[in-house]
């Protein structure tokens, strides 16, 4: 699954009505609706603010609305665009102002569907991997060479923690946590504890 890079608005003008899109980073169904209705709020004087949002690790929750446009022609267009991209944990409302020319059912479909691909465009994606925190706990006296070779591998420590030892937190792809585990070891002359943390999703932007 993916997500937003960021949050970004962009409008786009079609035969007279102005379509501004405006998307969201969302974690839940709440944070979905609260930032709708804040939005709804901040445009009350639109013609109309359409909705769609996708929430979940594989983006089991979906939701839409066409906020009096006709049945299908907003709400739908926008999720099916992030649906079709593999997008959660996002949320997007498209404002619409009336420039007073009917676009008839399918021209809203497209207005309403590419004002929101021309926003993703805009804002970047981030792909959504397993990842593993790995630990590895090794003495003072062989911290330094650990993480010079640490950096020098990558990727960079994400907690350095000094104690009775010295702890690095490592996020790695789940699938090569086994394999950094061996590195770690090897490079400490056997000398590091590793500890697994549990599994998560961690973000990779997607090229252009």
């Amino acid at each position: 699954m993916r997500r937003i890079q960021r949050p970004g608005s962009h409008t786009v003008e079609v035969r007279r009505s102005r379509f501004t899109c405006t998307l969201a980073r969302v974690d839940d169904e709440a944070a979905a609706a609260a930032f709708l209705a804040a939005h709804r709020r901040a445009h009350r004087d639109a013609t109309h603010n359409c909705t769609a949002y996708v929430v979940g690790d594989r983006g089991e929750t979906t939701r839409s609305s066409d906020d009096g446009e006709p049945a299908g022609t907003a709400g739908i267009p926008m999720l099916e665009v992030l649906l079709r991209r593999e997008i959660t944990g996002t949320a997007a409302v498209v404002t619409r102002h009336f420039g007073g020319v009917k676009l008839g059912a399918g021209g809203l479909a497209r207005a309403y569907a590419g004002v929101v691909a021309a926003t993703l465009d805009r804002v970047g994606l981030v792909e959504l991997l397993p990842v593993t925190d790995v630990t590895v706990r090794v003495a003072h006296t062989d911290a330094g060479r650990f993480l010079g070779d640490l950096h020098a591998r990558g990727p960079a420590p994400g907690d350095v923690r000094y104690g009775a030892d010295v702890a690095v937190t490592v996020r790695v792809p789940a699938a090569g946590a086994a394999e950094f585990a061996a590195w770690a070891a090897a490079a400490t002359g056997g000398r590091a504890a590793v500890e697994h943390g549990p599994a998560g999703y961690g973000e990779v932007p997607v090229p252009p």
